[in-house]
């Protein structure tokens, strides 16, 4: 055998070792697994991608912040303050990490721009982590038996959006979803839920425009039951969140509910607009005072550069955020992941330092 055959067996045999090797990692890299990391990277890519009008101007804040401040003095904490407030990240928590940063400035004696910008970061990140150490941004979805969610919030905010793309993301899990048409005093509300509904293909329990919406939700939770359903979604009505008798119509919904299933509702779910800022906050207060809310949707968080809010919503209010809408299409509500946001809301902003 010359040499010319040598190589060539020798290379076939390398490659017959290169590609059992592949074969064998492949087959202990299980199909479920490598799934699950695609998933990861395409939420990921979600986040960055709907949260990148509020990250273009929070880097603009800053830049303008640095740009007419040659010194870390006390105008330019007083005007950090100001960036931040304006950034929606809520007053108490602007007053926090501003604090945070004097003390730090000085510590380190950090007096060049990029240190400064990324310690104003770090702050953030910092404080954001430490409010959600206790904090459950699960759904609570129960193991056996029928879950029932109740969507709570003012008209506009996205309810039944999110009520649509929620029950398409629990059909997709394989699971049987019922929809309860409850607001029965908006034009259209019950139509606009029937449409989500048949996009979802899930069905939609409804009585009449101006009907009883406790009697709809009575109605609901029989045929959940009769039909083992794994979840029923309530879309409830959305006048403003100042009038009494709205939180008496939830209150009296939830008695309906719990007269049938006594832990129930599992979830109520306060849907704010994410491009309102302050005013979903102050929606989000409201409802927190009236009504026994367990969780936040935050809608419209892709249409807004106000996605700080969420920081404040967590600082302020210790609600935790359930999900947020980061796209018009069915499947862009996600559930809430701290790590994905901050990753989101903070990418490419952190500076290289000299």
């Amino acid at each position: 055998m010359d040499s010319e055959e040598t190589i060539t067996d020798e290379t076939e045999n390398a490659s017959v070792a290169v590609v059992n090797s592949a074969t064998e990692v492949a087959e202990l890299v299980a199909p479920e697994k490598i799934a699950e990391v695609e998933e990861e990277i395409i939420v990921q890519e979600k986040y960055e991608k709907g949260l990148e009008k509020t990250r273009k101007t929070f880097s603009e804040r800053l830049n303008e912040l640095f740009a007419n401040f040659r010194s870390v003095d006390e105008d330019f904490f007083e005007e950090l303050e100001e960036t931040l407030i304006g950034a929606d990240v809520g007053f108490d928590t602007a007053i926090k990490i501003t604090e945070a940063l004097r003390k730090e400035v000085k510590l380190k004696n950090a007096k060049k721009p990029a240190a400064i910008q990324n310690t104003i970061i770090e702050k953030m990140v910092d404080l954001y982590e430490a409010e959600g150490v206790d904090e459950n941004n699960a759904l609570n979805i129960q193991p056996e038996g029928l879950t029932v969610m109740l969507f709570v919030g003012v008209n506009g905010v996205g309810k039944t959006t999110s009520i649509g793309k929620l029950a398409h993301e629990f059909k997709q899990d394989g699971k049987k979803v019922l929809l309860a048409a409850a607001d029965t005093f908006r034009a259209g509300a019950i139509d606009q839920l029937v449409v989500w509904g048949e996009r979802a293909g899930v069905e939609v329990v409804r009585g009449n425009a101006g009907g009883d919406p406790a009697a709809v939700v009575f109605d609901a939770v029989e045929r959940a039951k009769t039909e083992n359903a794994d979840i029923l979604l309530v879309d409830t009505a959305g006048r403003l969140q100042n009038k009494v008798n709205l939180m008496k119509e939830l209150e009296k919904i939830k008695r309906v509910i719990q007269r049938e299933i006594p832990d129930a509702p599992h979830e109520v779910l306060l849907v704010v607009d994410a491009t309102t800022g302050q005013n979903a906050m102050s929606q989000a207060k409201q409802f927190k005072e009236t009504t026994d809310v367990t969780g936040l949707v935050l809608s419209k968080l892709d249409g807004t550069a106000k996605g700080g809010i969420v920081l404040a919503i967590r600082n302020e209010l210790h609600l935790p955020v359930k999900l947020v809408g980061l796209g018009e299409g069915i499947d862009d509500l996600e559930p809430f992941d701290a790590n994905d946001f901050a990753v989101g809301l903070f990418k490419g902003l952190l500076k290289m330092e000299e």
